[in-house]
């Protein structure tokens, strides 16, 4: 019987044995797809999943700028849950939720989804007052949701001060016990290795130059750093730079791109069950499978496309995290970063077919687009194939903004805008 160490068992994993290679083929696109999907993110890489696997359109190529899961899919803190407040909103985000549960047994890949529950902490009586309303709504909408005291907060969550001294002190929490955190990297991994088995072309390396289109005004093709690439569907899924790539197509977005900021700690033993999450001092925690604290700030004060990490912005955070959690106070803090997000103006995402006969969008996610990545794969998928949107994704329309339908989600995040 042949004998493998775990070393060999790992480089057989990732793919070879000449240094680290991903699952995937790294495939030379071909003259012409059934459907391009623009963006190797979790999104983009999930719909072509779900463009394969659900709607029999093998013919499929993702491209991707730089590699798979180097932009937002791999720059975010994971955090996954559905508690907001407006129906549309609870709806699709339950969407992903229920898919996450799922999710690895799908793709023959561990994601690592962890429900380990999410906790939204109040710190005033209008923190109170904003909270109860939302379990409300939630459970109007069939999502769980509910009330927390302090003591109870206090036991869910032990590290959590409570004390009365504190500039902030917890009143209460709202706790939505199947959210949670999943392996953000994972997920491109996974819906990478998943599609590529089902014969959609991942192309790393190669940027979207251009959009052409025919004497009708459809989509043909577009022109990429490695030539040119037909197909009568196009999905942009480019989270950070979805304005760039559809300014290409001379569609103008109701976007600002920001560097949303995060760090994590030097790995620990665990010692937090659970994500808690603030929206008073704009400051969220989670500790990771590998003992990290990963802590989740503000956006940068203004528009860039810069993916570094900002120091003033980070310092405020850790400060009150460190207040929240006293015995943190000695970690040293590994690593800083930015992540670009899309915000639109009612901070909600857009997931349409547009104007352009062909083109299709799935952008404006805010902070919000990890969590909602399979529900969102998957409503973008069926949008491309049908030429039409889903009903859970209906109402995120460009005409919305147009129109006056705005969905000014107000649990959009926990993080500062």
């Amino acid at each position: 019987m042949q004998k493998f160490s775990a070393w060999s068992l790992l480089k057989q994993a990732f793919g070879g044995h000449r240094g680290w290679q991903p699952q995937w083929r790294r495939a030379a696109p071909q003259s012409s797809y059934d459907a391009i999907i623009v963006g190797g993110g979790g999104h983009g890489l999930g719909a072509a999943y779900y463009l394969a696997s659900e709607h029999g359109m093998n013919r499929v190529a993702v491209l991707e700028k730089g590699w798979i899961g180097g932009g937002n899919t791999g720059r975010n803190t994971t955090v996954i849950r559905s508690n907001y407040l407006f129906d549309e909103s609870a709806r699709l985000y339950d969407h992903a939720v229920k898919m996450w549960r799922d999710l690895s047994q799908h793709l023959n890949y561990n994601v690592m989804y962890s429900p380990r529950g999410v906790l939204m902490l109040a710190h005033s009586v209008h923190d109170m007052q904003v909270s109860k309303r939302h379990i409300h709504a939630n459970r109007c909408n069939g999502v769980d949701n509910e009330w927390l005291s302090p003591a109870e907060c206090k036991a869910f969550c032990p590290p959590l001060n409570i004390g009365h001294d504190i500039r902030y002190p917890v009143l209460g929490g709202a706790l939505q016990r199947r959210g949670g955190t999943a392996r953000h990297d994972a997920v491109a991994w996974g819906y990478a290795r998943a599609a590529d088995a089902l014969g959609v072309d991942i192309v790393e390396n190669c940027e979207v130059t251009g959009i052409c289109r025919d004497a009708n005004g459809a989509v043909e093709a577009v022109e990429t750093t490695r030539g040119r690439i037909g197909s009568r569907k196009i999905g942009v899924a480019a989270a950070g730079n979805s304005s760039v790539v559809m300014g290409l197509a001379g569609i103008r977005l109701p976007l600002e791109s920001f560097p949303l900021q995060a760090l994590v700690s030097e790995p620990i033993k665990p010692v937090l069950p659970c994500v808690v999450m603030s929206n008073a001092i704009h400051a969220y925690v989670s500790q990771s499978d590998k003992g990290e604290l990963v802590i989740g700030a503000g956006t940068d004060a203004y528009t860039s496309y810069t993916q570094r990490g900002a120091l003033h912005v980070n310092l405020h955070t850790l400060a009150a995290i460190c207040e929240l959690f006293p015995a943190f106070r000695r970690l040293r803090m590994l690593r800083n970063w930015g992540g670009i997000v899309d915000v639109s103006p009612d901070r909600s995402p857009i997931i349409c077919k547009t104007a352009v006969p062909g083109l299709y969008l799935n952008c404006g996610w805010g902070t919000g687009g990890f969590k909602a990545t399979p529900g969102s794969a998957h409503l973008f998928a069926w949008t491309i194939a049908h030429d039409e949107p889903h009903p859970l994704n209906a109402p995120f329309t460009l005409e919305r903004f147009r129109d006056g339908l705005l969905i000014d989600e107000a649990a959009a995040a926990a993080v500062a805008h």
